[in-house]
């Protein structure tokens, strides 16, 4: 059976890290994937030893496939190289302290890899991204409009979106049904247009380092459209438990 394992928000948690990889090691199933969902930075200082052990995966494990996230976009921005010139989400969020912390974590070399890192993944009828297909920093969750759900998958045509911004595992099924839509200008009034929406879903697949001690992730099978959402606590008193 063959799975992908998806993760995000590591957030520069070494340690998060590597509970998640000796897990799915001693996973069964056939894991031929392995995708990180952005937020693989964070204001940490084994931040350069965690980009390091990504790049050079030991033998035996898969190297991953990396899309941005909401960090590495902060990080972007830091150095001048982000869409806007200041980071005001980051300041509002976290304060002060934690862009000087971004700043001395995340070397000038790293950034320049961050860069060239993609947006996100289109796999067979799957859209894996960090935030959504409209902003990196946008939040999927359960309580996200169905409406809103079904526009974010509509714009790749994705019968799945696997997303980490929210740090939630969850499933959110959009069941069939149909959308009309009309449109009315001053000089005349266009037709109706309907769309039928067949069965999609969106999943959010956890937070690695975003609660200390205990990491989450997704398993997904392709071919059976299954998932499976994993949960290592690490820490030298409590070992790993699944």
């Amino acid at each position: 059976m063959t799975m992908w394992a998806i993760l995000s928000g590591i957030v520069g948690n070494l340690l998060a890290y590597e509970a998640v990889i000796a897990d799915i090691k001693y996973q069964k199933n056939n894991i031929q994937e392995l995708y990180i969902l952005g937020d693989l930075v964070g204001p940490t200082k084994e931040c350069e030893q965690l980009i390091k052990r990504v790049k050079s995966p030991r033998i035996g494990e898969l190297k991953p496939m990396i899309c941005k996230g909401w960090w590495e976009e902060q990080c972007l921005i830091l150095h001048g190289l982000g869409l806007t010139g200041d980071t005001p989400e980051l300041i509002a969020k976290y304060g002060g302290d934690t862009v000087k912390k971004l700043w001395d974590s995340v070397s000038p070399a790293t950034v320049q890899w961050l860069r060239s890192l993609d947006f996100g993944f289109f796999e067979l009828d799957c859209l894996l991204i960090h935030g959504s297909t409209v902003d990196v920093s946008e939040e999927l969750s359960p309580e996200t409009p169905p409406i809103q759900m079904l526009d974010r998958l509509s714009r790749m045509s994705a019968n799945n979106l696997f997303c980490g911004r929210s740090g939630l595992t969850f499933q959110y099924h959009l069941h069939t049904g149909s959308i009309t839509s009309e449109i009315m200008t001053l000089d005349q009034q266009i037709s109706p247009q309907t769309v039928t929406v067949t069965p999609r879903q969106v999943i959010g697949v956890g937070s690695v380092g975003g609660t200390p001690g205990k990491a989450t992730y997704t398993l997904y099978n392709p071919g059976t459209n299954q998932v499976e959402f994993k949960t290592v606590y690490y820490g030298n008193s409590k070992g790993f438990q699944n």
